[in-house]
């Protein structure tokens, strides 16, 4: 995994929507989420949510059961500071993906459209992947995004992994029932076009 200092720095010197991967609104997150059919008493986590616009729009949803957890202070403070008298209505996790102790069967739905292509090494994927077989509940969806096998070979300066829908979900295994997948074609505050892939799948097991 990455050092929380580049995140630190990356969130302290540029502006929300200056980054890459900002979105004034994350739709297709939001489709895949409401397409669960979740209550909005689901328990949702948004696992490298940062300073993503996306915890604003599931508060604006009447969801009350929401955790977002990052790397970096910096980008949880600004979405804190975002929604004012509303970030009381949110968990904030300050941590690693990699080694954050998350409670068992906690989640209905785990969304992921920051981190799990920044881990180039395997190992640090088998973590995640352990991670969400053990938090999510049994029939919890899985939300992840990563970049498109044609989108690009860095992001933030850092190397990054590429999939395709079906590579995706190979990394999740037989656990994981692939539902549908969608790819996107998302534009850069500064007009660059990025190819990413959102597999939506359903925990299996018990």
């Amino acid at each position: 995994m990455h050092s929380k200092e580049h995140w630190e720095k990356v969130y302290s010197t540029k502006a929300t929507d200056a980054v890459s991967w900002f979105q004034p609104h994350a739709d297709l997150s939001l489709d895949l989420i409401r397409s669960t059919g979740a209550s909005p008493d689901a328990g949702i986590i948004d696992v490298g949510g940062g300073a993503s616009m996306l915890v604003d729009d599931l508060v604006a949803e009447g969801y009350s059961d929401l955790t977002v957890l990052d790397l970096s202070g910096a980008a949880l403070q600004t979405a804190r500071n975002r929604l004012g008298a509303q970030e009381s209505k949110v968990r904030w996790i300050e941590d690693d993906i990699t080694r954050v102790d998350l409670p068992a069967n906690r989640y209905d739905i785990w969304h992921d459209r920051a981190v799990f292509h920044f881990l180039t090494d395997p190992a640090d994927r088998a973590v995640y992947v352990r991670t969400v077989m053990r938090s999510v509940k049994p029939g919890g969806h899985v939300i992840v995004a990563s970049f498109a096998e044609d989108g690009p070979l860095q992001c933030s300066g850092l190397p990054v992994m590429r999939y395709s829908p079906g590579e995706l979900h190979d990394q999740f295994g037989g656990g994981f029932e692939l539902l549908s997948h969608r790819k996107e074609l998302h534009q850069t505050p500064a007009g660059a076009k990025q190819s990413f892939v959102y597999c939506y799948c359903r925990r299996v097991g018990s």
